[in-house]
């Protein structure tokens, strides 16, 4: 039974997946290949000069990752949450700022992948902060900051299952 439900899980994660955009989900396998040192990012995803630099700037960003994987503060605790929030703020505002994250389901994916189930209850201030920066596309601004449901905004609670589905690089055959 517990086999069928993490199955069910990874199925349900699968689809989720699926439903963001071509660019959404090459951006979310990029970044994680990155933030978790899984492949060499140069060698899979650099197509031409100007995405290795970005390759470069986003392994720079994602330096801080390890770090706040070991201090995600309790969300009920009063505990100062300053130097976590600040710092996910920051590297979700680079995220957002590259323009391939078009919704909060699509960052939330791909946040609970880096930094793990934890990082859940502190997932939507982080994702508004950085969508309302200036750095941030007006237009975009407003997409990102509607794409956050009430629903996730104020959820009661959150879960502490670790996902299961963690997408990665394909390469493309030619027919």
């Amino acid at each position: 039974m517990a086999i069928t439900g993490t199955a069910s899980l990874a199925i349900a994660e699968m689809r989720e997946f699926a439903a963001f955009t071509a660019a959404e989900q090459r951006y979310i396998r990029r970044s994680l290949d990155i933030g978790l040192g899984r492949q060499d990012a140069f060698r899979l995803w650099a197509r031409d000069a100007s995405e290795t630099v970005g390759i470069r700037r986003h392994y720079v960003i994602y330096n801080d990752l390890k770090a706040l994987r070991s201090s995600i503060p309790d969300p009920t605790a009063s505990e100062p949450a300053e130097a976590f929030i600040g710092k996910l703020t920051r590297i979700a505002a680079f995220d957002l700022a590259q323009g391939r994250i078009e919704c909060f389901s699509a960052f939330r994916f791909l946040y609970e992948r880096l930094l793990g189930p934890e990082a859940r209850p502190w997932l939507p201030a982080a994702f508004c902060g950085a969508a309302a920066l200036p750095q941030i596309e007006p237009h975009n601004r407003k997409m990102l900051l509607q794409s956050l449901s009430e629903a996730a905004a104020t959820a009661p609670g959150w879960s502490v299952r670790r996902p299961t589905f963690f997408p990665e690089y394909i390469d493309s055959v030619a027919a």
